[in-house]
């Protein structure tokens, strides 16, 4: 998983910093063979040789991660179904993983946005159908900003905690996005649960 791919994100890394890791993030959700469980464990382990800032690193690769999600959202928005399985080969996505990711907005909402960020193989797809059943953008970006944040937080202290054996995250991240996503659904219940609570209390008051 590591070897040639492993070494040419180093060298965008090593020549580029922060504006490499940014460019690197925006084409992983392009070009899902690009995987931020390499980038960004390595780029950990550059904060931890003290080669690239820890905030700069987590700045750069969230706002590569939203705008590669924004381009997608794109995608879905003006060209719909038609223009995304026409180019489905380049982006590695499929008509199944359209109808599976419209699936998930049909029965969570737009949620799945926030949650997906934190799943390996789907954080890219689910901007496609985001974009398609026209979202708010707004909503879109906190969302995609959230979730992209926690997730490369997780990546990039994992690598910096590793250190010179940041390749080893590889072998965490199954269970980890597993846990993050628990946690993240069960935030997210708990925080409708008490917006419902607080809005019928008004309502009671009144």
């Amino acid at each position: 998983m590591f070897g040639d791919l492993g070494g040419w994100v180093a060298d965008v890394l090593a020549a580029s910093g922060s504006l490499g890791l940014m460019f690197l993030l925006f084409l992983e959700n392009l070009f899902p063979p690009i995987p931020s469980e390499v980038i960004l464990p390595l780029a950990g382990f550059l904060v931890w040789r003290g080669e690239l800032g820890a905030v700069q690193a987590l700045l750069a690769s969230t706002t590569g991660s939203l705008l590669g999600a924004y381009a997608l959202y794109a995608i879905g928005r003006f060209g719909g179904r038609p223009l995304v399985l026409r180019f489905g080969r380049v982006l590695r996505v499929t008509e199944r993983d359209l109808d599976r990711a419209e699936g998930w907005f049909e029965r969570y909402g737009s949620i799945v946005v926030f949650v997906a960020r934190m799943m390996p193989g789907i954080r890219s797809v689910v901007s496609i159908p985001a974009g398609m059943l026209h979202m708010p953008l707004a909503r879109f970006t906190l969302l995609t900003v959230a979730g992209s944040a926690l997730w490369n937080t997780l990546l990039l202290t994992a690598g910096y905690a590793l250190g010179n054996n940041w390749s080893r995250v590889s072998d965490f991240v199954g269970p980890l996005s597993n846990v993050f996503v628990a946690v993240a659904l069960a935030s997210a219940v708990a925080a409708a649960a008490w917006w419902l609570y607080s809005r019928n209390r008004k309502r009671r008051v009144k």
